[in-house]
């Protein structure tokens, strides 16, 4: 039977067409691989090959920009937006304009070519997690930019252009119009009920039981209730936290962990699929140029989580036209199919 979902936070109809339905293994075959031959720049050994590295961890010494890494940190040599310089905004008529002022940098997480983070010991991953949110939190400090995206592309058909594993970070001079629908979302849930909306949402998830694909002490991944994409994941922390920059050491620990079992989990059940997957977490609220009250009760009512996103449908006409979502996969059964895998 197909439905209509309605997701309380993006605050967009999703069409759950069941009726269209595709077994989880129906997806194995439209997966692919991305060539994977050829020059690395990526790899140990080719570091004069990127730009100087903003960061890089040597356990066991080494000299800057040369091998012997575990992590390393670069801007990325074709960046969407520029480092230097100033916003300059300005008026074009009825538009608006301003200079593409920003960052772009890439977290090569390991030397290893064909490690993936989903094998990754929880240590290890721990250690990239955490450069993940230092790196947050350093550019958080340059009041130019308003919002920090933490992403991943996972395979060719997801947008990654190198197979060797690696993270991107963009901070924007603007908060992104999906962040600033969650945020709006989660203030006005807060203003009526005196709530968190993400904390409701994760507290009747767990009452429920029938989206949970992970759950600790620390962390929970569900199938969202109004999943856009077959084998959506949401993950968040249980406590309530609301920037990824303040999480604490164990809860870098926990997350590595969860995001170990996800990961896992899709790679064995649908043979390594292609994915993305972003972190939503707080603006930045220090910036030099900001509307009055801008997210003042941000602490209160918003909760950072990830969004992991399997690419296993195409987006067309309908879903651009309208912006309504077909997913031919209804949540309860993509969480059942990956609780059901040892990953």
């Amino acid at each position: 039977m197909t439905e209509l979902r309605h997701d309380p936070i993006q605050r967009r109809w999703v069409i759950i067409a069941t009726d269209r339905s595709k077994r989880p293994t129906d997806f194995l075959q439209e997966t692919a691989e991305m060539g994977g031959g050829g020059f690395c720049p990526f790899c140990n050994g080719h570091e004069d090959k990127t730009p100087p590295e903003i960061f890089a961890l040597r356990r066991n010494g080494g000299v800057a920009n040369g091998p012997g890494w575990d992590v390393r940190v670069i801007p990325n040599k074709f960046p969407a937006l520029m480092i230097e310089g100033g916003l300059d905004k300005k008026a074009v008529g009825i538009y608006d304009r301003m200079r593409g002022v920003g960052a772009h940098e890439v977290i090569v997480e390991t030397p290893d070519h064909a490690m993936d983070l989903a094998e990754m010991p929880v240590e290890q991953l721990a250690t990239v997690v955490g450069i993940y949110r230092d790196r947050l939190g350093d550019l958080l400090k340059d009041r130019r930019f308003k919002y920090i995206l933490i992403f991943r592309n996972h395979g060719a058909i997801a947008g990654a252009s190198l197979a060797h594993p690696h993270t991107q970070i963009i901070a924007t001079p603007v908060t992104p119009l999906q962040v600033a629908v969650e945020l709006d979302s989660a203030k006005q849930h807060h203003q009526i009920k005196e709530r968190c909306l993400f904390c409701d949402i994760i507290a009747q998830e767990i009452d429920e039981g029938k989206r949970i694909v992970y759950l600790d002490d620390q962390f929970i991944a569900f199938a969202p209730y109004a999943s856009r994409f077959p084998f959506e994941i949401q993950l968040a922390p249980r406590q309530h936290l609301h920037n990824f920059a303040d999480a604490s050491d164990a809860d870098v620990v926990g997350l590595a962990r969860a995001m170990r079992d996800v990961l896992g989990r899709l790679r064995k059940a649908l043979k390594d699929p292609p994915y993305n997957f972003v972190f939503h977490t707080s603006p930045n609220t220090e910036t030099t140029h900001k509307r009055a009250h801008y997210w003042q009760s941000l602490a209160f009512d918003f909760h950072w989580h990830v969004e992991i996103l399997p690419r296993l449908t195409r987006v067309a006409g309908f879903e651009w036209g309208t912006g309504f979502y077909i997913n031919p996969t209804a949540p309860e059964d993509a969480a059942k199919f990956l609780k059901e895998v040892q990953p």
